[in-house]
C-alpha cells in the first residue's frame, strides 16, 4: 500500500496520514467536512501530495511563489494559522457548523478519497 494508481497522486502512506490527521483535527476543533465529500477528498490529497514533495502539509488551495520557502515558514501548513486562530479554513476542509457548506461528517475513508482522486 504505497504506490498510488495515478502518478500525480500522493503516496498511500501520506494520504492515510493526512486522512487520519483531518479526522482527528475536525473532531478536536469541533469542525466538519464539506457537505461535498469530493472537496474533502481533493484537499486531503493535496495536503498529502505536499507532504510527499515538501515534507509538510502545505495548504493546497493557495498559490505560492516558492512552495519550499512557504512550507519552511509553516504559516500555511495545515492547520494553518488562520484555522488555528479563527477557525477559518480557506480550503473548506474544516468548517464550523454554522457554515452553509458544512456537512455532518468528521470522517472519510481512504477508499472514498482514492475513489475521487483516481478520477483525475
Amino acid at each position: 500500500m504505497n504506490t498510488p494508481t495515478n502518478p500525480n497522486q500522493a503516496s498511500d502512506r501520506s494520504l492515510e496520514a493526512m486522512r487520519h490527521f483531518s479526522e482527528t483535527y475536525a473532531k478536536r476543533s469541533g469542525t466538519y467536512f464539506c457537505v461535498d465529500p469530493g472537496v474533502t477528498a481533493v484537499v486531503i490529497e493535496g495536503l498529502a501530495k505536499h507532504k510527499d514533495e515538501l515534507g509538510s502539509p502545505l495548504c493546497p488551495c493557495r498559490h505560492y511563489e516558492d512552495k519550499h520557502a512557504e512550507a519552511a515558514a509553516a504559516y500555511w501548513n495545515c492547520p494553518c494559522v488562520p484555522m488555528r486562530e479563527r477557525k477559518e479554513c480557506h480550503c473548506m476542509l474544516f468548517l464550523t457548523p454554522d457554515n452553509d457548506f458544512a456537512g455532518d461528517k468528521q470522517e472519510i475513508s481512504f477508499e472514498q478519497v482514492r475513489g475521487v482522486t483516481n478520477q483525475s
